[in-house]
């Protein structure tokens, strides 16, 4: 967590409001490490909250206006606690209006309006989930700003909600999760069937650990835009498949979870080329993330990289969803000294490029991959080494340095 960010917000929050914040809190932006579209697909994924993310802070109003200050593009918006409707205008402001709508339909309480103000050190439109992010730092504050109490999981479905129906982004909950439930030095590994939550060393052991490989983010600055782009062909194509898993096959299928590979080698030549093709990339990315897991526990993070390069070709050859851009980032990363694995991360079509690495190589790695990239496509790559770190939570400690 970056405290000069949080003394910035504070000062900024201040000078335009008048008054200190009430309430503050912290949500982390998430790697997804290991598991690719595969959370709507009620399968299984390894991912992380990091050690970026966003502040957000607020103050009740005398009013039912609120107040949002967007402090990372110094943009305000404007809207009534009792009209909470999606607006075309500053829509970055409907994350939060989506939040706010359900934790006020959750707890069934009419407040007065806030202001509030968020700041984050995580790149846009990135693929490390600075959307998911805002709902949850949002979430947290508004709540607390309120009176009210609100489980993890209720509040990362509220989350996917804002974006399902204040965004038009029909995401699962991997998102939401990883910036809830993270854990300094561990992985969050979530069944997106069951909902088990359950955070995996590393290293392989408990606590910090210098021989601990560590992630470095290379963002591509190729902006993507899930709304805009292919995801929701992506989710309607595995839906597809499942449908047809479920008629070929003579046990239950709901979705592509609960087709082994096997059956899909067996099943596959009858299907729609582009179904068949992208119901390959989840049900192994399935597969990988239960090997991946075994390995982490036994310390081999090595062999959990290979597993990591392997998500790769399947991201760009069966659901395709890379670019050039990630596809140079990672197949460059397979020739620098210190890396394990890479891959892109997050919903694809652009954006971030993970590479796990020894710690020791973190900052080379980074440099060479860099140089790499702005030689091929001649404009900067921005690498940044992050690691696992703890989830959302109210800053209820550092609010007495401004109070």
């Amino acid at each position: 967590m970056n405290k000069a960010l949080l003394d910035k917000a504070v000062r900024q929050f201040t000078g335009l409001f008048k008054t200190g914040p009430s309430v503050a809190s912290f949500a982390p932006g998430r790697i997804e490490v290991l598991g690719n579209h595969t959370d709507y697909n009620e399968g299984f994924v390894l991912s992380a909250a990091i050690d970026l993310g966003a502040f957000f802070l607020a103050a009740p109003a005398a009013s039912e206006t609120c107040r949002l200050f967007a402090a990372d593009m110094a943009q305000e918006a404007g809207f009534q606690v009792s009209d909470l409707r999606p607006a075309r205008e500053n829509s970055w402001a409907n994350y939060v209006k989506g939040v706010l709508a359900g934790l006020l339909a959750a707890s069934g309480k009419k407040p007065a309006g806030f202001n509030g103000l968020f700041l984050s050190d995580l790149p846009l439109a990135a693929g490390l989930s600075s959307s998911a992010a805002l709902e949850m730092s949002s979430g947290l504050a508004l709540s607390a700003l309120y009176g009210m109490s609100i489980e993890k999981l209720a509040l990362a479905r509220i989350g996917q909600k804002a974006e399902h129906e204040y965004v038009g982004v029909k995401c699962g909950l991997l998102d939401q999760i990883s910036s809830l439930f993270g854990k300094d030095n561990a992985l969050v590994m979530t069944d997106f069937r069951s909902l088990e939550i359950k955070n995996i060393p590393l290293g392989g052991k408990q606590g910090p650990d210098p021989s601990t490989p560590c992630f470095v983010v290379c963002n591509t600055g190729v902006k993507h835009t899930l709304v805009d782009s292919e995801y929701n062909e992506r989710r309607a194509s595995c839906e597809k498949a499942a449908a047809f898993f479920k008629s070929a096959l003579n046990h239950p299928v709901a979705f592509l979870r609960d087709v082994s590979w096997e059956e899909w080698k067996q099943h596959s030549p009858r299907m729609d080329r582009v179904a068949a093709k992208r119901s390959a990339h989840i049900i192994g990315e399935n597969t990988r993330v239960l090997k991946g897991a075994e390995l982490l526990a036994a310390g081999k993070a090595n062999e959990f990289g290979k597993l990591m390069f392997e998500s790769h070709e399947s991201s760009r050859t069966y659901f395709e969803n890379s670019c050039p851009e990630l596809d140079f980032l990672v197949d460059t990363a397979k020739t620098v000294p210190g890396v394990l694995g890479a891959r892109l991360s997050g919903g694809g079509f652009g954006g971030c490029a993970l590479m796990l690495v020894e710690s020791r190589s973190a900052d080379q790695v980074g440099k060479s991959l860099s140089s790499a990239y702005e030689n091929r496509f001649h404009r900067p790559c921005g690498c940044k080494a992050v690691r696992p770190s703890a989830g959302a939570r109210l800053l209820t400690e550092e609010r007495k340095a401004w109070k």
